[in-house]
């Protein structure tokens, strides 16, 4: 199944926050003194294309991974989880999490550096940069490069681009795209020149005719090897192996440590070679070819051997040229038996990836999969997705295609150095690996398992937290998006039925939360669906004619109507069939709805808000003088009809976040706050009447996330210069049922939450005591099916006494099992269930309420419980 990157572009850089950058302007302690919040993310395990994966040659379980627009991770063998090591990096900078190569020391392994930048063209308006760490990527310096990276470019899975020196560690190597050529520090990457005697800086272009400079880009340098065999410590190796986007000439040697270059004779030409790993042990340096730079593509390749003592050329490729159809990428060897190699045929796509494994130095191959009569296929390898099952995509494939996939997008490929069982392999949405390897040499089948708990890389483009059900359902680019009852567990599946490539707008009903819409990309359509169960199972909608995208969608606040603003041609409004033109709006404008009028929509496009109140039928233009440049959301407040926030601008043009009492004809602009990008609505501060506010933002000459709970009048940073993730202006929203939450939209290190301190935060129990006096529960099975269900408990006081906490008790009459919870803590013994209040929401004033969900299972019947019980009291059941 193909997946392809979201493009983050046209943003505008203004300054820098990790150690080595200039220092952000001093803020107003008033405005932005900041809160005490725990950050997690929002566990989806992967989403996105991992194109590297280096493993520490002298350091056993040191490994890492880059990602093309996530950042770099730190595997914690301990936890068997990875560690995000660049959430430091900030708004101004927001490029640097596109990473394209990336080299971990031999000589001292606590010492890390990183290729970073995004785009070479104009998507990206900074340069690159090299990231160095002395403490392996805890905390980083930079040195900024003049010219562009790109992480998230063609070729990006071609390297490692990005070599430090076996024996003289403060020698590193890059290889720069664009035609600027092989560079090199001698002082450990504090500063970097030009290496004027490497000649050839590549001429590969993807598509010479493409003009936005994306694919006709060329791919420069994309690999740096050592010959280890040729060095001692602390003198520069003096083999080194550079490989060149130039397919008459792509392979160049020095023996001279780098003083001087010349083109490897007798090597193949036509082909880009992708990878370059030299077994040293027996002279032998191992390449990858493919005829494109990939990582989508590549219809042709071939794997040779270069001996690096007779200079002897040989092709060993696992099938013969006429045969292939896919070019060849991941490559790696075995340094505990040497003779031992591995390769994959990235651009496999159809049925499948497909690794080969020779342990006779490329003589002869095995397959990880084969045909025995066509279409059945033998596998070496049984998957096992139980951790990520959102990884079958849903999907029922024919034959010879199976769900889920050994892979796509196979670049990175890497058997550990010190255990030749353990294997890892990045692919378009997960690192895969198994513990089991060498058992394909005996014709014992292993088990690959995804390896990728703590690498969140999603693209997030839109989110909401519905005032019941669900605490998140998330709109993703690549991945579609999920329905999150549990924050800290990965969701069964994506939505599906469709399954959007990328989810572009959600909305749900403000009065009936279990209505649900969402628009998304999909080639041939359709491109909307409904849900009537709060995103749990979901109806693919008709479309008109035109459309061409997902656009933006908004539901009414009875969920009984939907306005909808595609891409490819105009607004239009419907019940949930067919569609109607809106008019008095402009194509391409972004919709919503009022949260509490079912009859008032919103709309906004080049400086102009709109507002219907026939339900979408017309619309009339109404403020003007709004930012007509730039990135733009605004969403009304739930509760107050016509209250309405809008953010947005750009820096070279009108930009901040305005406020609307009256449906949108006028706004007010919001003093202090000089940039704004997003903006959401969370539960209110205790003894506050208004939701409290949340914005990606600058305020006070400080880029940030932040709060506010007086409606606007002051505000507070709530994160750190620790934890920015880079670019947040996609999507923010607060939880309604809890106060201080808030999720955190970002451009490939996935959706971050943060709960705060103020009011205990986090998932915490404690002790509930005994509330006195009287209490109502509404019990409600949200969701059923085959032998599971979920359900959804408030609980209301209903006395005149406040409740510090409360451990509300029932009897299930058939045996159900309550599984997961969210929101409160159960105990279950036998046919007794109690559920104890989370840290947060154990204070319940009077007539005031709390509520909790869960999934549970049965057998027979599920039938309500007919009792509910607080502190020895009987509540009444509504």
């Amino acid at each position: 199944m193909r997946r392809t990157r979201h493009l983050l572009a046209g943003l505008a850089l203004t300054a820098g926050l990790l150690a080595g950058a200039a220092p952000a302007t001093a803020a107003d302690p008033a405005s932005t003194a900041a809160a005490s919040y725990s950050w997690k993310n929002v566990r989806v395990d992967g989403g996105g294309f991992v194109p590297g994966i280096v493993f520490n040659r002298t350091e056993k379980d040191l490994v890492y991974a880059r990602t093309d627009i996530g950042g770099v991770y730190r595997w914690n063998q301990a936890a068997a989880s990875w560690t995000p090591l660049l959430d430091s990096v900030g708004w101004d900078h927001w490029g640097h999490t596109g990473v394209v190569g990336l080299a971990s020391d031999t000589v001292d392994p606590d010492r890390l550096y990183a290729a970073v930048g995004t785009y070479t063209n104009d998507w990206d308006p900074g340069n690159g940069a090299v990231l160095r760490s002395a403490d392996r990527g805890a905390t980083w310096q930079r040195t900024d490069l003049p010219f562009k990276l790109g992480g998230n470019m063609p070729g990006r899975g071609m390297g490692e681009r990005l070599a430090v020196d076996p024996h003289k560690n403060t020698v590193l190597y890059l290889g720069a795209p664009s035609g600027n050529g092989l560079w090199r520090s001698t002082d450990s990457g504090v500063t970097w020149s030009k290496v004027t005697s490497f000649t050839n800086p590549g001429n590969y272009q993807q598509d010479p005719t493409d003009t936005s400079g994306y694919n006709s880009d060329e791919q420069g340098i994309v690999w740096v090897t050592f010959d280890e065999s040729t060095g001692t410590p602390g003198t520069a190796t003096g083999t080194i192996y550079v490989g060149v986007g130039d397919k008459d000439n792509a392979v160049y040697r020095s023996t001279d440590a780098g003083a001087t270059w010349t083109r490897l004779p007798g090597q193949p030409t036509g082909y880009l070679a992708h990878k370059g790993v030299l077994d040293a042990e027996n002279g032998h340096l191992y390449l990858a070819y493919s005829d494109t730079a990939g990582p989508y593509d590549g219809g042709k390749g071939r794997v040779w051997r270069y001996a690096t003592a007779t200079g002897e050329w040989k092709d060993i490729s696992p099938a013969a040229e006429a045969d292939t159809f896919h070019g060849f990428s991941g490559l790696t060897v075995d340094r505990q038996r040497p003779g031992t190699v591995m390769v994959s045929a990235y651009s496999a796509w159809w049925p499948d990836t497909q690794i080969f494994r020779s342990t006779d130095s490329g003589s002869t191959w095995t397959k990880a999969w084969d045909y025995t009569a066509y279409p059945t296929r033998a596998n070496r390898y049984t998957m096992d997705v139980s951790s990520v099952p959102w990884l079958t995509w849903g999907a029922t494939p024919a034959a010879p295609e199976q769900t889920p996939k050994l892979g796509w997008m196979t670049e990175a490929l890497e058997i550990d150095p010190f255990d030749s069982d353990r294997m890892m392999y990045g692919t378009g949405a997960t690192i895969y690996g198994t513990q089991e390897l060498t058992k394909w040499d005996t014709g014992t089948n292993l088990t690959i398992r995804p390896m990728v708990k703590g690498l969140e890389e999603t693209a997030v483009l839109d989110l909401a937290s519905p005032p019941s059900g669900a605490p998140l359902i998330s709109a993703l680019g690549d991945i579609g998006g999920f329905r999150h009852t549990d924050l800290t567990a990965v969701p069964s599946m994506m939505f599906t039925s469709p399954n959007f490539t990328s989810t572009t707008s959600l909305d749900y009903a403000e009065t009936k939360p279990d209505v649900v819409v969402r628009s998304g990309h999909l080639d041939g359509g359709p491109r909307v669906a409904f849900s009537a169960d709060n995103g749990a199972n979901w109806t693919a909608g008709q479309e008109p004619s035109g459309v061409t995208g997902g656009g933006t969608v908004a539901v009414s606040a009875d969920g009984g109507r939907y306005v909808w603003s595609p891409d490819g041609t105009g607004v239009h409004t419907g019940t949930g069939g067919a569609w109607t033109a809106s008019t008095g709006i402009p194509a391409g404008a972004t919709v919503e709805s009022d949260r509490v009028d079912p009859k008032t929509f919103y709309g906004f496009k080049d400086g102009t808000f709109y507002a219907s109140t026939d339900g979408g039928a017309t619309f009339t233009a109404r403020a003007t003088g709004l930012p007509a440049k730039g990135n733009a959301r605004f969403k009304a407040v739930p509760g107050r009809k016509g209250d309405i926030w809008f953010a947005g601008g750009a820096p070279d043009s009108t930009y901040g976040l305005w406020h609307s009492t009256d449906g949108g004809a006028a706004f007010t602009r919001v003093s202090g706050v000089d940039q704004a990008d997003t903006v959401g609505f969370g539960k209110a501060a205790p003894g506050a009447a208004y939701p409290a506010l949340y914005t990606s933002a600058k305020i006070g000459g400080v880029r940030g996330i932040f709060r506010s709970t007086d409606a606007g009048a002051t505000w507070v940073r709530i994160n750190d210069d620790a934890h920015q993730w880079g670019w947040t202006g996609g999507a923010i929203t607060g939880d309604p049922r809890v106060y201080g939450r808030v999720y955190v939209s970002t451009n490939g290190r996935g959706i971050i939450y943060g709960d705060t301190a103020e009011t205990g935060g986090g998932d915490g129990g404690g002790d509930p005591g005994t509330p006195s006096g009287a209490c109502k529960v509404a019990y409600k099975v949200t969701n059923q099916w085959q032998g599971g269900f979920q359900a959804d408990v408030t609980l209301t006081n209903t006395s005149t006494t406040a409740w510090t906490g409360w451990a509300l008790g029932w009897q299930y009459p058939a045996g159900q099992r309550v599984g997961q919870m969210w929101n409160a803590t159960p105990t279950q013994a036998g046919t007794s269930v109690t559920a104890r209040n989370a840290g947060w929401n154990g204070p319940v004033a009077a007539g005031a309420s709390a509520s909790f969900g869960f999934t549970g299972t049965w057998t027979g019947t599920n039938p309500v419980p007919a009792a509910f019980t607080l502190g020895g009291a009987t509540c009444s059941v509504a």
